[in-house]
C-alpha cells in the first residue's frame, strides 16, 4: 500500500511538471458569447495548454506559475468565426477578362496576402471552394506549416464542372485558343476520375457545379449543369474517400439533382423551391447562400471588370436570394455562413452577418451559422467554432455586445488561432 502511494505521488508529481512545462495562457475577458445557447456569460476564464482550451470557467483567473497572462477587459469573446466560401487567390478588382493576364503562380502569392487579411478580419478557419493548379491546397500547407499567417484553410483545389460550364472551364476566349478548364469531366466516369484526381493532390473537399453561373462568360445562371447520375457518381466517389461535397448550385432543378446525389452543401441556392427546402431538411443537407456579394458586384463590379451579362444576371438573381434565404431560414433549413469573398474584398467577410440579421436571422442564428453550424457542416465539431474544452483556442474579441450588434463584428479587434495572438488593439 505504501509502495502505491508512492507511485500516485510520483505520477502526480510528473503530470504537475509536465503541465508546469506546457505553454499556458489564461485569458479573461467581460463576456463571453456562448453561440450555442445564443447567451452572454459574465466573467469568463479561458485556460489554454499548446493551443488548445483546456478549461473554460468563470469568475477569478487562478494563479498558474509560468502562465501567461492575457486580460481583455471591456471586450467580449466569442470563438473565431468561420466562412465556408471563399476564393483566397482571387481577387475583387481582377473579374472578366482582367482574369486572362494572371496565372495561378501569381494567384497563389496574392493569396498569402488574402489569408492574412482574412485573419485579421476574425476568420480563424475559411473553406476555400475553388483554385486553379491547387494553389489553395499549397496555401493551406505553408499556413499549417507555419509559413505564414493565415486561417485554418479547407480547400477543393480545382472545381469540377461540364464543358462550357460555370466550374473549371474557361469561357472567355474563341475557340481557336483550345482554352479548356483543367478539370472538365463529362459522364460518370470522368467526374469519378476527377475526384480521385484532386483527393490525390490533397484536398478536402470537392467542390462543383450543378447549374450556371453569375459570373462565368455564356452559362444560365439557373440552367442546370451535371445530371442526376453524373453527381451521384461524383458524391459516391467523393464520400469513399471521405470528402464531403459542395455543389454551386443558383437554380432550382439543379439544386434538386445535387440533393437528389447526396451532396453535403448547396453554396448560392438562389433559386431553392419547396422541392428543395424538403430535400435540403430531409438529406441535413446545408445552405450557404452569399446574400451581402449582390451590394459589390451592383454596386462596384462594374469597375471592377466584371462582364455586363454578369451584371444582368445579378439583378435577377440578388432580391430572389434574399427573398428565398428568409424562406429557407423560416422552413428550418441548416444554414452556414458562406460570403464568395473574392468576388468582393477579403476582410469584409463579417458584413455578411447583418444581411443575414436583415433578411431574417436573429443574431444569434447568425452566429451559429458562422461557427458552431459551419464546424458541423466540415466535420469539425468539438475542434473549431466554439470556446469548450479540447477545442482549438480560436477566439476572437470585440467591444460591446454582438448579440445586440452583429455589426461589430465588422471591427474585431483581438484574434487568436491555435493559442497565438494575431492581433490585439
Amino acid at each position: 500500500m505504501k509502495f502505491a502511494h508512492l507511485a500516485l505521488a510520483a505520477t502526480a508529481l510528473a503530470t504537475f511538471s509536465s503541465a508546469a512545462q506546457a505553454d499556458t495562457v489564461i485569458l479573461t475577458a467581460d463576456a463571453m458569447v456562448d453561440v450555442k445557447r445564443g447567451t452572454l456569460v459574465d466573467d469568463p476564464v479561458v485556460t489554454i495548454v499548446d493551443g488548445v482550451i483546456e478549461s473554460v470557467a468563470t469568475g477569478q483567473a487562478p494563479q498558474v506559475e509560468g502562465a501567461e497572462y492575457i486580460d481583455l477587459a471591456g471586450k467580449t469573446i466569442l470563438p473565431g468565426l468561420i466562412d465556408m466560401h471563399v476564393h483566397l487567390t482571387s481577387d475583387s478588382d481582377m473579374h472578366g477578362y482582367r482574369r486572362l493576364a494572371i496565372s495561378d503562380e501569381r494567384a497563389t502569392i496574392t493569396g498569402v496576402v488574402n489569408a492574412q487579411t482574412t485573419l485579421m478580419a476574425g476568420f480563424t478557419t475559411v473553406r476555400n471552394v475553388g483554385a486553379g493548379s491547387f494553389g489553395d491546397v499549397a496555401l493551406r500547407d505553408a499556413i499549417n506549416e507555419g509559413d505564414i499567417p493565415g486561417p485554418r484553410m479547407f480547400v477543393s483545389g480545382p472545381p469540377i464542372g461540364i464543358t462550357g460550364g460555370h466550374c473549371s472551364d474557361n469561357n472567355l476566349l474563341p475557340p481557336e485558343y483550345e482554352a479548356v478548364g483543367e478539370n472538365v469531366a463529362d459522364g460518370p466516369w470522368a467526374a469519378r476520375a476527377a475526384v480521385r484526381k484532386n483527393r490525390k493532390f490533397g484536398v478536402d473537399v470537392i467542390k462543383t457545379c450543378s447549374t450556371g453561373g453569375v459570373l462565368s462568360k455564356g452559362t444560365k445562371v439557373g440552367a442546370p449543369q451535371y445530371t442526376v447520375e453524373e453527381l451521384t457518381a461524383l458524391t459516391e466517389e467523393a464520400h469513399s474517400h471521405g470528402l464531403k461535397v459542395a455543389s454551386h448550385a443558383h437554380g432550382s432543378e439543379g439544386i434538386v439533382n445535387a440533393l437528389k446525389a447526396g451532396v453535403d452543401t448547396i453554396e448560392h441556392a438562389s433559386f431553392i423551391d419547396d422541392e428543395g427546402i424538403r430535400l435540403a431538411k430531409a438529406n441535413g443537407a446545408y445552405l450557404s447562400m452569399d446574400v451581402y456579394v449582390t451590394e459589390f458586384i451592383l454596386g462596384e463590379g462594374e469597375a471592377a471588370g466584371i462582364l455586363p451579362e454578369s451584371l444582368d444576371k445579378e439583378r435577377i438573381v440578388g432580391q430572389t436570394q434574399r427573398d428565398n434565404f428568409r424562406k429557407a431560414h423560416e422552413a428550418g433549413v441548416k444554414m452556414v455562413l458562406g460570403t464568395d469573398a473574392g468576388v468582393y474584398p477579403h476582410g469584409d467577410n463579417a458584413r455578411q452577418l447583418s444581411r443575414m440579421v436583415q433578411f431574417g436571422m436573429t443574431s444569434a442564428e447568425a452566429l451559429r451559422a458562422a461557427t458552431a453550424n459551419a464546424a458541423d457542416a466540415l466535420g469539425q465539431t468539438g475542434n473549431v467554432g466554439i470556446i469548450a474544452p479540447q477545442a482549438s483556442a480560436d477566439i476572437i474579441a470585440v467591444s460591446g455586445n454582438p448579440l445586440a450588434d452583429i455589426s461589430l463584428l465588422e471591427g474585431v479587434e483581438f484574434v487568436m488561432k491555435s493559442g497565438e495572438v494575431y492581433k490585439s488593439e
